[in-house]
């Protein structure tokens, strides 16, 4: 048999306290809805343009602008080429295999761009391109913005032997020729 508990008030407490509170009514409270002020406007367009000059900063291809030489012509050979190998190149001795233009393109479809035409032309065997940079005549401050930049990435690569900037009755300043490395056999073993 279940025990009972006895009543926390006895019969007389509880009938005061119902005199007590007879008069009293229950009050309806409406707690109004929280209102969260609406975001602030995400500056999409700003946040895009901090983050490509962020990547292109930090991105191998990138050139601080000062270390640009700006001069006439582009001259490069790899210390192992010897420099009669260079002459040849600069007096258009060696057939131009291939041709990339960078006209118009920004700084980093040029530089995606020249690496994949190096991936291919070494690929295909090709050992003499021509590489289109331009002498900044449509830049706004009318400068070469890719002629250093180029130079720079053609150096960066192993497979480029050596380049130096074309003849005038074939572009002059405003174009490379370039050498590459001859690529083993792929069928030999």
């Amino acid at each position: 048999m279940k025990r009972q508990k006895p009543p926390l008030l006895s019969p007389e407490d509880q009938a005061l306290f119902r005199d007590a509170m007879a008069d009293v009514r229950r009050l309806e409270l409406t707690v109004p809805e929280l209102q969260r002020p609406a975001p602030a406007p995400i500056p999409r367009q700003s946040l895009q343009d901090a983050r490509r000059v962020l990547e292109e900063s930090i991105s191998p291809h990138s050139v601080v602008l000062e270390d640009i030489e700006t001069g006439d012509d582009l001259v490069y050979r790899r210390r192992d080429i010897p420099a009669n190998t260079l002459r040849k190149l600069r007096r258009g001795q060696f057939a131009i295999q291939a041709q990339l233009d960078l006209h118009g393109m920004t700084t980093v479809a040029a530089a995606d761009a020249l690496g994949q035409f190096i991936n291919d032309c070494l690929a295909l065997g090709l050992r003499a391109v021509r590489i289109i940079h331009g002498k900044g005549h449509g830049s706004p401050q009318r400068r070469p913005v890719l002629k250093g930049k180029v130079g720079l990435w053609l150096q960066r690569r192993e497979d480029v032997l050596a380049y130096c900037s074309a003849p005038p009755q074939d572009g002059g300043t405003g174009v490379l020729y370039v050498l590459l490395r001859a690529q083993k056999n792929q069928h030999q073993k």
